[in-house]
């Protein structure tokens, strides 16, 4: 199997981002790319992403769509929405985080990450510098943000991080940014990256490609 055959195949069987899976309407608008910084907060502590997934949704369906909303809801209710989805671990922390993130967005961005976007322009540095301001959001979270952004951010993309890079090379695919941008071909940046993380998390993706060869 060729390296695009490969990836055609990934793709088709596990190009899915995150986002879409916590139910997040990805657009370039406030309400959304919010959603999504949640989410990014979520996923890079040391937490299965399906559970991220899963307490992101709980956080949304609880009415923590908007920084508004998640500075006006009562710490209790935070801890509440993530217990619900599974995130006890790290449940009172988080929930802190996710106050206090939501006041230094409403403070300095007014509430939205365009202008953070603006900001920072397309520069891949200087836009995790600024996500990483965010408490909770680490390397690891900026890159959750960036890789899941770019459909919506063209500026950014190709974007991978180092987990897409992992999965890369478990596929045997080259891990390197600039090969793996040849591979794109036609598909979604953000949903490629995404099928490679889950090529990293998950052993059976590599191996059911394998299986299907």
């Amino acid at each position: 199997m060729t390296d695009r055959e490969t990836v055609d195949r990934l793709v088709r069987a596990h190009g899915r981002t995150y986002a879409a899976d916590a139910g997040i309407r990805l657009r370039d608008s406030p309400g959304p790319l919010y959603e999504l910084l949640v989410l990014s907060e979520l996923a890079s502590t040391r937490i299965r992403a399906e559970v991220a997934v899963a307490a992101a949704r709980a956080l949304f369906a609880a009415g923590m769509r908007s920084p508004e909303r998640m500075r006006e809801a009562s710490w209790q209710q935070r801890v509440d929405a993530l217990g619900e989805g599974g995130y006890r671990r790290y449940d009172e922390s988080t929930a802190t985080r996710l106050g206090d993130g939501a006041q230094l967005l409403l403070d300095r961005w007014k509430g939205d990450l365009r202008a953070l976007h603006r900001e920072a322009g397309d520069s891949v540095e200087a836009l995790a510098r600024a996500l990483q301001e965010f408490p909770g959001i680490g390397p690891a979270g900026a890159d959750i943000f960036l890789r899941e952004v770019q459909g919506v951010w063209p500026g950014v993309a190709p974007y991978f991080g180092a987990k897409a890079l992992q999965g890369a090379d478990r596929l045997g695919l080259p891990a390197d940014p600039a090969a793996l941008t040849r591979l794109i071909g036609r598909h979604d940046p953000a949903a490629f990256a995404a099928a490679l993380v889950r090529a990293a998390l998950h052993k059976d993706v590599a191996e059911g490609l394998r299986a299907s060869n």
